[in-house]
């Protein structure tokens, strides 16, 4: 026998505004992860914010106060070797240039292999300019965002704690919480790029290579794109070796290789553990997952979203009485 299935009016409307609201997110997913970017950058600074606060300095004179402190600071670290990074990165250019034009001119390259990337150089430059603009009006937004989340810090926690009426307390506490390991998480990427730039600028130096301080400080900063960013920092250093031998260059490759190693199922996992109390294989797995589902933006928010998911799940799934005791 046929049972008939109704479907009321309201589970149709519901439905369509479900599906249209994701969507929405779909569409504004940049924006979103803009914001988060912002939301991490402002659970790192709110600490210091609250200090200067608490000894009665107005808070849009502490968060400003806060920017340029950190400004300053890395100012004062380019400032300090400036001059010998400067020199380090002419010497670099002049050896890569010499290589480059060893290649161009050597009979076992193909000369129209190479005629041919030089006509597409014109629309990589376009594009490169481009991503750079785009990449610098996020950062700007990145920047405005942070400001007034922390300018407006009491109020959007009220009025989002206000929303969820009989478990405010509980609200409150997982906001706090988030707002903790995501600094905590921010916190533990700069040490991780402070050891990737340390370990390659000792490695460099054991091997001999003069422009050793450039490419530590490229290996560092680049330390935070996950998996194409050792890659990158890379080659420069590879390409550096081979003026002095084949056998230099392999060994560079080597290194890389083995601080790429390090990195991703040693370093890596253990600094965010003590960071934000992810499992080590957690962390692999995040940043494979995101990295798949999201490119390099993913795999680089990969750590703070899981994040966000196990504070919930912990708070969702922890009685409320165990807070308390």
């Amino acid at each position: 026998m046929n049972k008939r299935v109704d479907i009321s009016y309201r589970t149709v409307v519901f439905i369509t505004i479900f599906f249209l609201l994701l969507w929405i997110l779909f569409l504004i997913r940049d924006i979103i992860l803009l914001l988060f970017v912002a939301f991490i950058f402002m659970s790192a600074i709110s600490p210091l914010v609250e200090r200067l606060v608490k000894i009665r300095i107005p808070r849009p004179l502490a968060i400003l106060i806060c920017f340029i402190f950190i400004v300053g600071a890395f100012i004062l670290m380019v400032t300090f070797g400036f001059t010998p990074l400067i020199n380090q990165i002419a010497g670099l250019s002049e050896k890569l240039a010499d290589i480059i034009g060893t290649l161009v001119n050597s009979k076992f390259v193909d000369q129209s292999i190479i005629n041919q990337e030089l006509s597409s150089l014109s629309h990589q430059v376009i594009n490169f300019t481009v991503g750079l603009f785009e990449n610098l009006i996020g950062f700007v937004s990145v920047v405005v965002m942070t400001f007034y989340l922390l300018l407006d810090r009491e109020k959007i926690e009220g009025k989002t704690i206000g929303l969820f009426t009989g478990n405010q307390e509980k609200v409150q506490r997982l906001i706090r919480k988030i707002e903790y390991k995501l600094g905590a998480w921010l916190r533990g990427q700069l040490i991780l790029s402070a050891l990737i730039g340390i370990l390659s600028y000792t490695g460099l130096r054991i091997l001999g290579i003069e422009n050793a301080l450039p490419l530590a400080i490229l290996a560092g900063f680049l330390e935070v794109v996950p998996v194409i960013g050792p890659i990158i920092s890379a080659i420069p250093a590879i390409l550096l070796a081979l003026t002095i031998s084949p056998f230099t260059a392999a060994l560079v490759a080597l290194l890389y290789l083995a601080i790429q190693q390090l990195e991703g199922h040693i370093v890596v996992p253990q600094v965010m553990k003590r960071a934000v109390g992810l499992n080590p294989l957690l962390v692999i797995l995040a940043i494979s997952v995101g990295g798949r589902l999201l490119g390099i933006a993913g795999a680089l928010l990969a750590v703070p979203i899981a994040v966000v998911i196990q504070v919930i799940i912990e708070e969702v799934l922890t009685p409320s009485h165990l807070h308390e005791i």
